[in-house]
């Protein structure tokens, strides 16, 4: 496989810090930078961006850095939103199978709708504990606390023997980790972490029969002919998933169908392969400074993690911020996150600081 193409990401990123935070938000590449300011620009001067434009072409870069058509991809802010539209359609009594302590967006609405069934299992038994009973698999494809990788080829194999639905939020995975999305019924993710563009840009994956979903929330822009639907009862739903778009937050998509075509540029796999050498390095110093991080994953060895968790040492965030290295504290875990812009002198300077 060829390597990561250092010369354009050090042409994209110039961070001031030891950044290793990109499990909480990824920086803005220079060209992601300078379109949001030119967009910002345009509309004070009453000349605003296309403003579905940005939308449609970030929407189909996405399908293809996940493998699927952009008919099957709804373009929103947020993924407890698109969670709560995949809940909202269960009928009462629905048993729901997902993750302990897995990331809240991708389960709150399965439990705040209070007529589901909801069983929350750990990571490691998510497959061997689907039922015949069972409706919906929802769960991370990487959990946010400490970098764990779901198996989700066995789970997908489990909810297809039984009959259930899969819900994957891959919010923590897509733009390192390769993922066909056309795999499962559903897939989320926001966009803000490793796919680098700014807040307020989500995508949701659907079957091509759009699996069932009511379009709860409907606004002029969930329809065929969006500037046909501004005014009353919207008369035809797009035909796509689109008809489950949120309306645009217009300006974070000028900037993200940049950052989107960097992600693709540099190709998931050669970014994933890079991000993992970083983290194999980091737990290598770590095993020889006698320190042990969450293991990657429990079920599927050959998967490993850009996230690296440390128990015990949440507290040294601060600390570490404030000596130029930004990483965060979650679950008591100190974080480390991987991704495209840092090097193995990074890793280096968190070691020697540790």
């Amino acid at each position: 496989m060829e390597k990561l193409d250092e010369t354009t990401v050090r042409a994209e990123f110039a961070p001031q810090t030891t950044y290793l935070n990109t499990a909480s938000t990824g920086l803005s590449p220079a060209r992601t930078v300078t379109a949001l300011r030119s967009a910002v620009e345009a509309a004070t001067t009453g000349r605003p961006v296309d403003l579905f434009g940005d939308v449609h072409r970030s929407r189909e870069i996405f399908a293809r850095i996940v493998s699927v058509p952009a008919s099957r991809v709804a373009a929103g802010a947020s993924v407890a939103v698109y969670t709560g539209l995949i809940a909202a359609a269960l009928p009462p009594g629905a048993e729901v199978l997902t993750v302990e302590q897995d990331f809240s967006s991708t389960v709150a609405s399965f439990h705040t709708r209070g007529d589901l069934k909801v069983r929350e299992v750990p990571l490691e038994r998510v497959a061997d504990s689907v039922r015949p009973s069972t409706s919906l698999v929802a769960l991370s494809a990487v959990q946010s606390a400490d970098g764990r990788v779901a198996d989700l080829a066995a789970v997908r194999e489990a909810a297809l023997a039984h009959g259930a639905r899969t819900y994957v939020d891959a919010s923590q995975g897509v733009g390192w980790l390769p993922l066909d999305a056309g795999a499962y019924d559903f897939v989320s993710a926001v966009a803000y972490k490793w796919l680098l563009c700014p807040r307020g840009v989500a995508f949701l994956v659907v079957p091509e029969d759009l699996g069932g979903l009511r379009p709860v929330f409907t606004g002029w822009a969930s329809g065929e002919n969006p500037w046909d639907s501004c005014y009353g009862p919207v008369t035809e739903l797009a035909r796509s998933a689109r008809r489950f778009d949120e309306s645009p937050s217009t300006l974070a998509y000028a900037a993200a169908r940049h950052s989107l075509a960097l992600i693709e540029e540099l190709g998931t796999e050669r970014i994933g392969a890079h991000d993992l050498a970083l983290a194999d390095r980091f737990r290598a110093g770590l095993a020889a400074r006698g320190l042990e991080p969450v293991p990657p994953v429990s079920s599927v060895p050959s998967l490993g993690s850009p996230i690296v968790a440390v128990p015990g040492l949440g507290a040294r965030q601060g600390e570490l911020s404030r000596a130029g290295i930004e990483l965060s504290d979650r679950a008591g875990n100190l974080r480390a996150a991987f991704h495209l812009y840092n090097t193995e002198a990074d890793v280096d300077q968190l070691l020697d600081r540790l």
